[in-house]
């Protein structure tokens, strides 16, 4: 295995579907940190520190998972805490045209950072948070 990935989302709530990318990271990666964001421009549904706890308790037992919160981009993030790579699920078509601009994006504020899409196994393919 190699070095670390952040995970990022709004886990609003936290699903099944976010859970497969973060085992299925695993695998890939010796820590995975599953990082919630803070978004002023999103009404969530749960509140950061309750959806911070949900991870948590979602993810209990998995080694090399860490769960926190960011405020900010996430290429930032992931620059100023030394992480190789970001992790993004992709169920469909449209995410992945969203997800590729973001990547685009990313690889030109930092070289050194990678995004890596996951699909979801097929049965979470239709999960969706806010």
């Amino acid at each position: 295995m190699c070095q670390k990935a952040i995970y990022p989302g709004s886990f609003d709530p936290v699903t099944y579907g976010h859970i497969d990318i973060i085992l299925r990271a695993k695998k890939i990666f010796d820590t995975v940190i599953v990082a919630v964001a803070h978004n002023s421009q999103k009404k969530p549904l749960f509140s950061l520190e309750e959806r911070v706890q949900m991870l948590k308790e979602a993810t209990s037992g998995m080694d090399g998972v860490i769960i926190g919160d960011f405020d900010g981009l996430v290429v930032d993030y992931a620059r100023k805490n030394n992480i190789g790579v970001i992790v993004r699920g992709i169920r469909m078509l449209s995410d992945f045209e969203y997800e590729f601009q973001m990547a685009l994006t990313n690889r030109k504020l930092s070289q050194d950072v990678e995004t890596l899409f996951l699909m979801p196994s097929e049965q979470y393919s239709y999960f969706s948070s806010r």
